[in-house]
């Protein structure tokens, strides 16, 4: 029997969206206000879905202390009141939320074999929320 379960976090950093392989005036037409120089921030909520079967013994398909455990761990701490602009894995990619999506879905998933994980949502404002479920094949 397979069941999910979505989890709920949240985290605050700021970011300033601008490509090196832009022009000033492109980054502006292409970011608006986003792109601003000394950047902005965002109060990130971070909903995490995964599956797997439900353990007979504990009757949980994960022990939310332990799912917990690792995006405090891989998450909160390294983003939580940070300049995504300064994380190393944006030295090369500019920090939007649908490449910070793909991170923590790649973060997350190295440190949750033993479940599925199904995707991850961050939400960046009441307007805008962004979802990410991996490298799976389209079938059409």
């Amino acid at each position: 029997m397979k069941a999910h379960l979505h989890r709920r976090y949240h985290f605050s950093a700021s970011h300033r969206l601008h490509a090196a392989g832009l022009s000033e005036s492109e980054n502006a037409d292409t970011y608006g206000k986003c792109n601003h120089p000394h950047g902005h921030g965002h109060n990130y909520s971070l909903e995490v879905t995964i599956s797997g079967p439900i353990d007979p013994r504990t009757g949980m398909v994960l022990n939310l202390a332990e799912l917990d455990e690792i995006v405090r761990r891989e998450v909160l701490e390294r983003f939580d009141q940070s300049n995504l602009n300064l994380d190393p894995a944006f030295k090369h990619q500019v920090p939007t939320t649908e490449n910070l999506n793909i991170l923590l879905f790649d973060l997350l998933e190295a440190r949750l074999p033993q479940v599925a994980l199904e995707q991850v949502k961050v939400r960046e404002t009441s307007n805008n929320s962004f979802d990410y479920a991996g490298e799976k094949e389209i079938r059409r």
